[in-house]
């Protein structure tokens, strides 16, 4: 007979998803109620101020989409780009390749905007992009690229994007709660998010949020929404302000109670507070990251605190490290995608565990299993170095 499933105690320091708060866990087990039910409903507005929050907007069409991030990329699209658009998609990483893919599916044309992977994206290259192609639509782009590391500057590539009369669509699956994120100062259209990274809660919903523009253009479609769950024109009904609520699909209460209690435990810490813990703990893992020879991906200026990319020593196997650091320490790091598998690490500092004892285990655990396997580096250094970093 099949057994009760027990995982294991993990400490995920990778690119997602990243630890969950106890609190977030303890949430869910919370007693089920209906979606329908006017308690509920009365949560869910607080959710949707509390995302607000957290987004820095005050958009009226500010919820979380009933699936994970990748699902709250397709909201954005499907219901924004009609068959015969042309979107100008920036691309530096796997996501912004995943963007591409959604507009071919929603029959638009996509202007690919090529950066090196590891680089930030490019607004000189941008800009080329909408002075060749007038008809451009929407432009689109990942803020905080999840494959490298790398981080765009969303208010210049907003500010160009509507200097020629584009809607935008922005990624922030990995800098929602992380890093500075300005939706409403910034201008930004359209933004998704997970919430499995800085926001410390388990996996499978996606938050978004749409302009007035952007609502605009979705109701002035011409063409029906090609995704029945995701057109916000039905889900609107469901999420809309008060309680009197259409319904739409069964929401998954347990799990927008976690969302309800991360949300709750940012607003306790302060969203700046977050954003300076995240930097404050990468720091030290830089530190020590560095005094150990890794050296990292992305140029200092364009570089996440909450995703680290770091090359791989030479003659080093990737895979029997992230092994023996998952077997012996229970630790997991990530590997690259794509052009950087096999040549970089991907280690994440993200919400609950952006920590000072989660920094100094994994710095201690990487240099063992590398000390173990005579990789060509700096051992013992590496805690120091980050104890100093602390301290200064």
């Amino acid at each position: 007979m099949t057994q009760s499933f027990y995982p294991p105690q993990r400490t995920l320091m990778g690119p997602g998803p990243s630890d969950v708060n106890p609190r977030v866990s303890q949430a869910m087990s919370r007693p089920t109620i209906g979606h329908l039910d006017p308690m509920f409903v009365a949560m869910m507005d607080e959710m949707k101020a509390m995302l607000q929050y957290a987004l820095q907007t005050r958009n009226e069409l500010t919820i979380p989409v009933s699936a994970p991030g990748s699902a709250g990329m397709e909201t954005c699209f499907v219901n924004l780009v009609e068959p015969g658009d042309t979107v100008i998609v920036c691309q530096n990483g796997v996501f912004g390749g995943r963007m591409k893919e959604n507009v071919e599916r929603c029959g638009a044309t996509a202007v690919m905007v090529m950066d090196d992977w590891g680089r930030a994206v490019d607004a000189n290259k941008l800009e080329d992009a909408l002075k060749a192609h007038p008809q451009a639509k929407v432009v689109a782009f990942v803020h905080a690229e999840t494959s490298t590391g790398a981080s765009s500057d969303v208010k210049t590539l907003v500010e160009l994007a509507h200097r020629y009369d584009c809607l935008t669509i922005v990624d922030a699956v990995t800098s929602l709660g992380g890093t500075e994120l300005r939706v409403d100062e910034w201008g930004v259209d359209a933004i998704y998010s997970g919430t499995q990274k800085c926001l410390s809660c388990v996996p499978g919903l996606s938050p978004v949020s749409f302009s007035e523009a952007a609502i605009a253009a979705i109701k002035g479609r011409t063409h029906p929404v090609q995704s029945w769950f995701l057109d916000l024109n039905l889900v609107m009904g469901y999420w809309g302000a008060g309680a009197k609520r259409a319904y739409h699909h069964t929401a998954p209460v347990n799990t927008l109670y976690a969302l309800h209690e991360s949300l709750v435990i940012l607003e306790e810490e302060g969203l700046e507070n977050s954003w300076a813990r995240h930097r404050t703990h990468h720091n030290a893992l830089k530190a020590g990251l560095e005094a150990l020879g890794l050296a990292f991906v992305v140029p200092e200026a364009e570089r996440l605190p909450q995703l680290n990319a770091v090359t791989i020593p030479e003659g080093v196997d990737d895979a029997a490290v992230r092994t023996a650091l998952l077997g012996d320490y229970n630790l997991e790091i990530g590997a690259g995608l794509g052009p950087m598998a096999g040549k970089v690490w991907r280690i994440g500092l993200m919400g609950y565990a952006a920590r000072k004892d989660n920094v100094l285990n994994c710095l201690a655990a990487l240099d063992e299993v590398l000390g173990r396997m005579d990789a060509p580096v700096n051992h013992g250094t590496a805690v120091a170095a980050a104890l100093a970093a602390y301290s200064d």
